[in-house]
């Protein structure tokens, strides 16, 4: 699991410096947010509520396009190092919708 937490915030950590400087939301967020979802990440079963927590908190900040579209940014780049149905899956596990897939196919260069 620290192994999965680790490559997961590397990725996150890799996009924050391509993220867009006029986003509030940065990918440090992104990572704090969801660092307690790991486990969950990699291995599946019912979120624990800090991750829900965390995936509540994220949705509540990003109000504007440039937000979503850099926690877009950041959340696509991260579901290239844990399994991609469960990271699409969180959102919904947590009881919140997203106005976009977590998927790598995701142009978030779309979202609004």
């Amino acid at each position: 699991m620290a192994f999965a937490l680790r490559f997961f915030t590397c990725l996150v950590l890799t996009v924050c410096i391509v993220a867009s400087v006029d986003a509030a939301i940065s990918c440090g967020t992104v990572v704090s947010k969801l660092a307690p979802c790991g486990g969950y990440l990699s291995k599946g079963g019912a979120p624990p509520k800090p991750c829900c927590d965390g995936v509540k908190s994220l949705n509540s900040m990003a109000q504007t396009t440039p937000d979503r579209q850099a926690a877009c940014n950041c959340l696509k780049s991260a579901a290239k190092g844990i399994n991609p149905s469960l990271a699409s899956g969180l959102p919904g596990k947590c009881g919140v919708s997203i106005p976009y897939p977590i998927s790598m196919s995701t142009n978030c260069n779309n979202v609004k």
